[in-house]
């Protein structure tokens, strides 16, 4: 038989062994590209779930990780010569428990007072009712609350309507000739009440069992 004359046989065994190597790579390439979409999947999901992540453990640890340092903050007001003797102004300050996209909304308004020399008053803007924002008249000299009708004197103590208080004071002092005052923490009654020291009863006595002097009879005298 000569080189030329072959079985069928032998063609077809030529002919696979010819066509397997080419299908082998097709494979091997089909794999890698599996592996490569998979792994590219794997990143996208990652990085979609860490900028997701960022604004809820901001949300959720933010408040933790602020109150110590929000609780003793001081807010500069401004210098003294901004607030003249026997006046009161609108001052607005930065809240220090916002953040940096919270905007306007991040501004406080507060009402100064300066009664003379170093001495002032801050007063929150809400009224003591239901927190409305009051409004100062200089004429009247009356803070007046346009919901339900409070008025409050100049020193920020009552004077009509339904509030049963005065208005809430922001603790204050003077550093370098600038007024700064206590702003971590809203002047409420409840953040009062912390503050104050509890009621405490002397050892040994009681309202219970103290004795009151008897009354003296005229008559009984001798």
């Amino acid at each position: 038989m000569t080189p030329n004359e072959q079985t069928p046989n032998d063609q077809v065994t030529t002919t696979e062994s010819a066509t397997t190597p080419a299908s082998a790579p097709d494979k091997s390439a089909g794999h890698s590209r599996r592996v490569f979409l998979f792994k590219l999947s794997l990143l996208v999901n990652g990085a979609v779930g860490a900028v997701l992540a960022v604004p809820i453990l901001g949300y959720l640890l933010g408040p933790a990780l602020k109150k110590s340092s929000s609780d003793n903050s001081w807010i500069n007001l401004g210098p003294l010569n901004d607030f003249p003797e026997g006046e009161t102004r609108l001052v607005n300050f930065r809240n220090p428990v916002t953040t940096s996209w919270d905007g306007q909304t991040g501004d406080i308004p507060c009402w100064v007072r300066r009664v003379s020399g170093n001495t002032f008053q801050v007063f929150a803007i809400n009224c003591a009712h239901l927190g409305c924002p009051v409004r100062w008249f200089a004429q009247s000299k009356l803070f007046m609350c346009p919901c339900h009708g409070g008025a409050y004197y100049e020193d920020g103590s009552r004077a009509s309507g339904p509030p049963e208080r005065g208005l809430f004071e922001y603790e204050y002092k003077i550093v370098s000739g600038s007024l700064v005052i206590s702003a971590g923490k809203m002047p409420t009654l409840a953040n009062q009440a912390k503050s104050e020291s509890p009621l405490i009863q002397l050892e040994g006595t009681s309202a219970a069992t103290e004795t009151l002097p008897k009354p003296r009879c005229s008559s009984c005298q001798s």
